[in-house]
């Protein structure tokens, strides 16, 4: 299952929320003749129209969403997909974009969550970890650049679009990917219009994350490793190693307000809220329908719909963002 069953999926989808919206005046106008053809020229009163296949493809990229509800960002930079007011079972979708298991979750019941979503029958909580992150290079890289371009695309309210194309475009374990001139450009893809701002902090991240996955973590894990047993430092989250590195002279401070740091955060935090039991959270993907965590039900789009329509209705746990406190870091 790959960009084809992806684009089979989402073909459908759209198709049946253009049906719902009744927007059959889309579109209206263009003519396409020829597949071979790259460009397709009309003379409309004088003038030339050039309809070229990016084009085509980019209204096709842009409709597939158009009746998605709101997502709203929330104080610990997670994303809510729901409409205002919804009551409806909550499914929280933990995911790594660097995890090949997420990726196929994403193939398979991506598109059935932002149609549930949009019909108001779920609230459709986004909540992106890292699990790699305390990995060698590329594999923390990668996890962690991802992410931290999602929360910025967040911030353009596109992160469910940009979220696809990251799981379309995710590296191969050990391969290095997720560039920084990739994550730009797959902005414009996704429809973010302010990409000066995008931009910029798609560098300033990026920044930080080679700063964190160098010399910063190989120090600390080093010292650590002299300072804990074995057993000790294997418990202990990543959110606490930097604490504990921040008390032992080992200057975390350039995290401080970055979206790698909210990643960092919301792993550790998935850890203490699920921590044991059935719930447990273990690895990516992990999805919640109302705090019960669902089993290979998840990889199918029915076993989704089938588990939210036997949930009733459940409460998010975090706040919408404050307008402003999605400013830009300064990053060193």
């Amino acid at each position: 299952m790959g960009k084809a069953s992806r684009q089979s999926s989402r073909e459908r989808l759209r198709e049946e929320r253009q049906k719902a919206a009744q927007r059959a005046k889309r579109n209206k106008g263009l003519v396409v003749a020829g597949a071979a053809l790259a460009i397709v020229v009309l003379i409309v009163g004088g003038g030339y129209l050039y309809l070229s296949s990016e084009r085509r493809a980019e209204q096709q990229f842009a409709d597939q969403y158009a009746s998605l509800p709101p997502q709203t960002v929330q104080d610990d930079g997670s994303v809510v997909l729901a409409q205002e007011g919804a009551s409806a079972p909550v499914v929280e979708v933990y995911a790594d974009y660097q995890c090949p298991a997420c990726r196929q979750f994403e193939i398979a019941s991506g598109p059935t969550l932002q149609r549930l979503a949009a019909e108001g029958r779920a609230i459709v909580h986004y909540r992106p970890v890292s699990i790699f992150a305390q990995q060698p290079a590329p594999l923390s890289a990668n996890s962690l650049r991802g992410g931290a371009a999602a929360r910025a695309a967040a911030d353009q309210g596109k992160y469910v679009e940009y979220n696809d194309i990251l799981f379309d475009n995710q590296p191969a374990e050990g391969s290095a990917g997720f560039s920084a001139a990739d994550l730009k450009q797959w902005g414009r893809d996704a429809g973010i219009e302010d990409t000066a701002a995008f931009d910029e902090r798609v560098d300033s991240e990026n920044t930080v994350v080679e700063r964190f996955t160098g010399s910063y973590s190989q120090e600390l894990v080093s010292r650590a490793q002299e300072a804990f047993p074995a057993d000790r430092l294997q418990g202990m989250s990543l959110s606490e190693l930097i604490a504990w590195g921040n008390d032992n002279g080992i200057d975390g401070s350039f995290l401080d307000g970055t979206y790698v740091n909210e990643l960092i955060q919301a792993t550790a935090a998935v850890g203490t809220k699920y921590s044991s039991g059935a719930d447990k959270f273990d690895s990516t993907p992990s999805v919640y329908v109302d705090g019960a965590k669902l089993g290979n039900d998840a990889f199918s789009g029915n076993g989704i719909e089938k588990a939210v329509e036997s949930a009733g209705p459940g409460e998010v746990d975090t706040r919408p963002l404050a307008a402003d406190d999605s400013a830009m870091t300064e990053v060193p």
